[in-house]
């Protein structure tokens, strides 16, 4: 069956119900998440995850590269999975796919690993620029911000995701993702603890 990932940052009701109609052919899946947000953490992506691990999804459509991620880990550990799925996934404004006669097109994921590095870049400068943002905010006295030491610290996370840190140091040679798999969270949380235990 084919399917459709949509994710877009604010919708209306109306807007899903067109493009839902638009697509009838195909399974839609849309999130109205921020991309920032990893891949397997957003409820529709998971629904998708679990219909593609049911052999109900051969053929996925995303309308650009950065609708599956903001990151380029995340997009191409996406895409890797996907593959190894032996899900055919199609950019529309590329108008390539993953697989060609059966085989993974190695023009498709030169293309793909260029934009996921892209949409990371301008994720990042567009944080810079939110940074900058708050930075006169501060200084001109119209911002706060938040208070200093209300996040966890680095042993905090560790201490709540022991099982997470032992499955990692039990399998260096996996994935992430199939380490986020062995340790039942997302591959969000996995890549958060790992980078605690690396500081």
């Amino acid at each position: 069956m084919k399917a459709r990932y949509i994710r877009v940052s604010s919708s209306t009701q109306n807007t899903i119900r067109q493009t839902i109609k638009q697509h009838q052919d195909e399974l839609v899946f849309i999130d109205v998440i921020s991309g920032a947000i990893p891949f397997d953490n957003r409820p529709q992506a998971i629904e998708l995850i679990k219909a593609i691990e049911a052999g109900t999804i051969t053929y996925l459509s995303v309308e650009a590269i950065d609708r599956v991620g903001r990151n380029a880990f995340d997009i191409q550990s996406t895409i890797n999975w996907l593959n190894s799925m032996d899900v055919t996934l199609k950019v529309d404004n590329l108008g390539i796919e993953s697989f060609v006669d059966g085989k993974q097109n190695s023009i498709f994921k030169m293309i793909t690993d260029v934009l996921a590095n892209l949409s990371q870049m301008e994720r990042e400068a567009s944080k810079e620029r939110q940074a900058q943002g708050i930075a006169i905010a501060v200084a001109q006295g119209k911002y706060k911000g938040r208070v200093k030491g209300s996040g966890a610290s680095d042993d905090e996370v560790l201490t709540k995701y022991k099982g997470v840190v032992k499955a990692i140091r039990q399998h260096p040679d996996l994935s992430l993702r199939k380490i986020a798999s062995i340790a039942n969270v997302s591959l969000g949380t996995i890549q958060k603890v790992k980078g605690k235990m690396g500081k």
